[in-house]
């Protein structure tokens, strides 16, 4: 096969490339700059896509004799996955820009152009594994080494794409072992440390980078009866659950902590409340995306998850709406449940380690209202 071979500088995209090579596929290498400004530098192991990792990958191509192009999809990248970003921590939503560039770049405008030009898949260092049974539709599985799996962000991805995607690390053991297969190959990228937080927020601070894009915006911290607890510059820079760096005027009457219960963008306030409020016992999602959509609208067993490495908890769900683009989730009774599901957030579901759809999170019900 003719595979494009997506490489971001980092040991995980090389390896799953040269793992290609190897399988005997016609490989050919592609570095994404995603970054307006030229001049961006990776800080540590914080950010990608910086200059830097675009010489890292040039050098992993030379290492391992394939061609290698850089694609600029700055724009892209700034219209759909900043642009969503942004708007929805301004409508008081908590969004995973890692969902949006898999759905947006990896493998929308990356599958798409490499289809295009006559590839036949797109070959990523995401850990993850694709089934693909005699006579049926391929199947996302979670990788072998739990601690590393990334099953949760390409889920949005569906079946068309996923058809044509390869994850050549979704077997290996451990990180380790990746960083030693790198090392035995003669690729300088071994020992680079892995990226972490935002790619496009490279200093960390991504509050920072809101109040620097959406601006001041001061309002009011209330309790649940509504009183003023305090005040805020900018509701954009809470997220549901948050217990730190609330800065409240007013303990609360018993004495306890308190934490981000919900974000009102139209009144601009933050309310706060008790940890017990945070829990939840049912969650909705729309913009539903199947990898296996169940018939009709009858309730299945399955496992939910709602953070990229958070534990997935024993739920029922089922599809509503004519095309099955919304989600209806119950968590078991017996249960601990989930705590601080926040609207925005990716709400995935599984059946064991295979990925049955996405969905992202709507609104929730408390722990005990059903």
């Amino acid at each position: 096969m003719r595979v494009l071979a997506a490489l971001s500088g980092g040991v995980d995209s090389a390896v799953a490339a040269a793992r290609a090579v190897d399988a005997g596929h016609d490989v050919v290498g592609v570095h994404m700059a995603l970054s307006r400004n030229r001049a961006q530098h990776r800080t540590g192991s914080r950010g990608c896509c910086s200059i830097e990792d675009a010489g890292d990958a040039r050098r992993a191509a030379d290492v391992l004799g394939i061609p290698y192009y850089v694609w600029d999809l700055s724009e892209r990248f700034e219209d759909t996955v900043i642009a969503d970003f942004l708007s929805e921590y301004a409508a008081g939503r908590t969004p995973n820009p890692c969902v949006r560039c898999n759905e947006h770049i990896k493998f929308e405008a990356l599958l798409d152009k490499a289809l295009a030009l006559g590839f036949d898949a797109v070959c990523t260092g995401h850990y993850a594994r694709v089934e693909r049974p005699a006579g049926g539709a391929p199947q996302l599985h979670r990788a072998r080494d739990a601690a590393k799996d990334q099953s949760y962000v390409l889920a949005v991805m569906g079946p068309e794409r996923l058809a044509r995607s390869m994850f050549p690390l979704g077997d290996v053991a451990s990180k380790d072992d990746v960083r030693a297969e790198a090392a035995a190959r003669g690729l300088s990228v071994s020992a680079k440390p892995d990226s972490y937080d935002i790619c496009f927020v490279a200093d960390g601070d991504t509050q920072g980078f809101l109040r620097e894009r959406l601006g001041a915006r001061p309002g009011d911290v209330v309790d649940t009866t509504g009183a003023v607890v305090g005040s805020h510059d900018g509701a954009y820079a809470y997220t549901v659950g948050q217990r730190k760096g609330l800065a409240l005027g007013r303990p609360a009457p018993d004495g306890k902590p308190r934490y981000v219960l919900s974000i009102e963008p139209v009144s601009n306030t933050v309310v706060v409340g008790p940890a017990e409020a945070l829990r939840v016992g049912g969650i909705r999602g729309d913009a539903a995306v199947w990898l296996e959509r169940p018939a009709g609208d009858d309730w299945f067993s399955c496992a939910v998850q709602v953070r990229a490495h958070g534990e997935a908890v024993p739920a029922r769900a089922r599809a509503l709406g004519d095309l099955g683009d919304e989600v209806e989730v119950r968590l078991d009774d017996d249960e601990p449940g989930l705590q601080g599901v926040a609207p925005g957030q990716s709400l995935v579901l599984y059946s064991g380690t295979r990925v049955l759809g996405q969905a992202t999170v709507s609104g929730s019900t408390p722990a005990g209202s059903a």
